[in-house]
């Protein structure tokens, strides 16, 4: 009896690495990734290891405390006269704090500050001695703590950007950088995350 001697042909499996490969590249390319959020901050450098810590002693008036829980909500004011209020409404009482627009007793002192511009010219600022801050708990939302920390920088951003437009004319973020160092000199960001000690006024 006759027997099919006929070869069975191989599969050419080239073409199929080809495409595998292209599906990869496909999926490299239209696939987004998540990313991380984070706060741009320039972190002191570290102290020495002899130096000892200190507490930070700051005035009552002159000291704005923001805590958020963990539920979310956040507590804002002086010492003592913290009240809940809305993540709206965080941006304006810290530019209101930061300003002290009507010198009152309530909100913090100001100093007068001499900066030197480019020019060789002296600017004197009232500067605040205002401290924003900023207290969590262990179970503090990251998301919460974020959001947080963009109000209070973008009531520092559009105090700074007031400070700029009646001085030079120019948004901060439009200022040459000698400019915008003396705008920052003036306003600087004063958002602490230490435990403060308080002391009367």
């Amino acid at each position: 009896m006759a027997t099919d001697k006929r070869k069975v042909q191989e599969i050419n499996a080239g073409s199929m690495a080809d495409i595998a490969f292209l599906l990869l590249i496909f999926f490299l390319v239209a696939t987004t990734m998540n990313t991380d959020t984070g706060l741009v901050r320039m972190l002191p450098p570290m102290p020495p290891e002899d130096q000892k810590q200190e507490d930070i002693k700051v005035k009552e008036r002159n000291l704005f405390l923001v805590l958020i829980s963990g539920s979310g909500n956040i507590m804002a004011g002086n010492p003592g006269k913290q009240e809940i209020i809305d993540l709206r409404q965080l941006k304006e009482k810290a530019k209101e704090f930061i300003l002290n627009p009507m010198d009152s007793e309530d909100l913090p002192e100001k100093t007068d500050k001499e900066i030197e511009l480019a020019d060789g010219s002296k600017w004197v600022y009232p500067e605040s001695q205002g401290v924003i801050s900023l207290q969590t708990t262990r179970d503090t939302n990251y998301q919460s703590y974020i959001m947080v920390q963009n109000e209070l920088t973008r009531a520092f951003n559009e105090v700074r950007d007031d400070v700029a437009m009646r001085k030079f004319g120019a948004k901060f973020s439009e200022l040459p950088e000698e400019q915008r160092n003396a705008v920052s000199k003036a306003v600087p960001q004063k958002i602490s995350e230490a435990e403060p000690r308080n002391i009367k006024k």
